[in-house]
């Protein structure tokens, strides 16, 4: 499945983005953050594209003008989460290489997955977090509806060994359908 917007594709990762994947994921800015190191080499990108990436939900951020592989958004739905939610709820995480920071590339990818979640998946609310610190995803969150909803002191990364705080923040369907079709902007 291929999503699309205006500037975007999100397609399936594909074995050949290894090296793009590799290129935008080894800088130590972007991984770390997010809850996971930075990439080590090509065939590591290669092994996460066919493992980690291997799922229904994993998109490539690509620009419309090349399909090169500049970042990952997911929407991963109910038990597969990171999250304790229902099969009604999915979680959303994303990343996107340093020099498409800034540029509104990443709410514009959260923009059309929510769409999709809401209006062809059905689901009744997307969950997103970040770590303490992370101000990019805070933002790109708050421009994209999603609402602070909980702290939780203690959090897990499953690829650092480390335990963060981590802000949980959701979009309900009510919410979004608000501000899609009514008066509510964000």
């Amino acid at each position: 499945m291929i999503l699309e917007t205006e500037r975007l594709f999100l397609r399936p990762f594909r074995e050949a983005d290894a090296a793009d994947l590799y290129h935008y994921a080894k800088d130590e800015r972007v991984g770390p953050i997010a809850g996971w190191p930075p990439h080590a080499s090509v065939d590591q990108s290669k092994e996460i594209i066919n493992t980690i990436f291997a799922q229904d939900g994993v998109f490539a951020i690509t620009l419309k003008e090349d399909d090169t592989a500049i970042g990952m958004i997911s929407l991963i739905i109910g038990e597969k989460s990171n999250f304790p939610i229902t099969e009604a709820e999915a979680e959303i995480s994303y990343w996107i290489g340093v020099p498409f920071w800034g540029k509104g590339i990443v709410p514009e990818a959260i923009r059309e997955v929510v769409r999709f979640g809401f209006e062809d998946l059905r689901l009744v609310n997307i969950w997103s977090g970040y770590y303490d610190g992370n101000v990019k995803s805070q933002t790109a969150q708050e421009k994209c509806g999603f609402r602070h909803h909980h702290i939780e002191e203690t959090s897990q990364s499953i690829f650092i060994d480390e335990v963060r705080k981590e802000h949980i923040s959701r979009l309900t369907k009510d919410e979004w359908t608000m501000a899609a079709y009514g008066t509510v902007s964000f």
